[in-house]
């Protein structure tokens, strides 16, 4: 019988793989809400040759492989349902080439938002990418891979339309390259004018392949940073309230908050908008851009400007916003999950009123927050509760409210973003036969042994 940890071993070195309980019950979880699932091998590679290797063995001995990068997707994404070898990314953290004047950067499939913001600080003061508010610790590779938002999706999209290529080992352990930089030294474009194939990666959770190298559009680095926050009693008027703001074109980004604590939020739902320049009267004129478009909101009485004191500046203008995470502990129980689908920015006012009536139901903590998708194309929103892990009722409750928000979104017309297992086996239900049949056949084509990622994007 085959030795696989020794096998392992001799790909990677034996300080970086583990068969021990300390390692299996770290990786068996995230900070979510699933139950854990222990893997049978923790590997961490350096290089993507390593990783065709540990594939080629996965291959010929039927292991179930999966992918990691910080593990923060909250939904049990990286959680090795079925046992089989995680392979942790974090030793594949190079910043490998930037590019200034093409404006995008090259690096591991391990490297950190963190990493990368600071990087460009000190390297490249006038560019910047589109920062999450995740804990930096969380990857570049992983966040496009569930398509991320960040700092600048109000203005780009999602972060996986930052993508401008991808390498990524198939599970034959083959390498292959994504875009432009598969006929040119270049990393300029992951599709057009080609056919562009990173939606074969893209969404699938590591389920038809491992990113080894992502190239990212990086953009204008302004001198200049404000925040304003426009206050509202009016849900119903949010999505009106946001149409005009993304129409002038002037924010960066747009951020919606609702909840009941503390009590100087209650009732209300503050819509938190970023501007940018680099020079006084630039901000001058986008601020006045900004309030014009809502004067008519303000003469109403239907919503005004909150002064914000500068003391609380550098906290909503930290990225990432530290609050977000202090918030996922306000329970003091180390649990946090939110069912965050994306949705038409008209449903805004029914998804609100759904995530207070599911705090009050079931007795939780809970946030509604939301962030607009391009010019007002879509938004995320978050249906968001916060538990504490010694209470295993308040844990059924939350998992309960999380359900009942994620079934009320999909038939509001929402889509599932980083679903967990459950709400990808809804979203399959609804999903057009055709289309879960092209899934289908995408992934038995890429992965015909079923070893990747598995019980994910799992069409039967």
């Amino acid at each position: 019988m085959i030795d696989i940890a020794s096998q392992l071993a001799h790909i990677v070195g034996e300080r970086f793989v583990s068969n021990n309980p300390e390692e299996a019950f770290f990786y068996a979880r995230d900070p979510g809400l699933m139950p854990a699932h222990k893997p049978d091998y923790v590997v961490v590679p350096k290089t993507a040759s390593e990783i065709q290797e540990i594939l080629r063995l996965a291959s010929r001995e039927r292991i179930p492989v999966v992918p990691m990068g910080a593990g923060m997707s909250l939904t049990g994404l990286v959680i090795p349902l079925r046992g089989g070898i995680v392979i942790d990314m974090k030793r594949m953290n190079r910043i490998l080439e930037v590019n200034e004047k093409a404006r995008y950067v090259i690096v591991e499939g391990g490297t950190s938002h963190g990493a990368l913001k600071a990087y460009l600080d000190k390297h490249c003061p006038r560019l910047r990418h589109s920062i999450p508010d995740s804990p930096a610790t969380a990857t570049v590779a992983a966040n496009v891979m569930i398509h991320g938002q960040g700092r600048l999706t109000q203005q780009y999209g999602f972060n996986s339309d930052m993508v401008s290529g991808l390498e990524v080992v198939l599970p034959s352990g083959e390498i292959c390259t994504i875009g432009s930089c598969a006929l040119s030294p270049y990393w300029f474009s992951k599709g057009a004018p080609l056919p562009d194939l990173t939606g074969l990666f893209l969404g699938w959770f590591g389920a038809t392949g491992i990113i080894t190298k992502v190239a990212l559009k990086l953009y204008p680095r302004k001198k200049m940073r404000d925040v304003e926050i426009f206050v509202t009693d009016r849900d119903d008027l949010v999505p009106d309230m946001v149409y005009e703001l993304t129409h002038t074109e002037m924010v960066e980004d747009i951020n919606i908050f609702a909840q009941p604590m503390p009590m100087i939020f209650k009732d209300n739902h503050h819509i938190t908008l970023f501007i940018t320049g680099d020079t006084d009267e630039e901000l001058e004129f986008k601020r006045k851009m900004v309030w014009n478009c809502l004067d008519g909101f303000i003469k109403s009485k239907d919503g005004g400007f909150m002064s914000v004191p500068p003391v609380m500046k550098p906290t909503l203008l930290d990225m990432p916003q530290r609050s977000v995470s202090r918030f996922a502990d306000v329970k003091k129980g180390g649990g946090f999950e939110y069912s965050g689908p994306i949705i038409p920015v008209e449903t805004y006012p029914a998804c609100t009123r759904k995530v207070m009536e599911l705090g009050s139901k079931y007795d939780l903590a809970y946030s509604a927050m939301a962030r607009v998708i391009g010019r007002n194309h879509a938004m995320m929103f978050g249906f968001a509760f916060t538990f504490n892990r010694a209470d295993p009722q308040m844990m059924e409750r939350t998992r309960k409210a999380l359900e009942e928000g994620g079934e009320f979104a999909l038939a509001a017309g929402g889509v599932f973003w980083k679903p967990t297992i459950d709400e990808q086996r809804l979203a399959l239900e609804k999903m057009d036969a055709t289309t879960r049949d092209l899934m289908k056949m995408i992934k038995e084509n890429l992965d015909p042994l079923g070893i990747m990622n598995p019980g994910n994007w799992e069409v039967v």
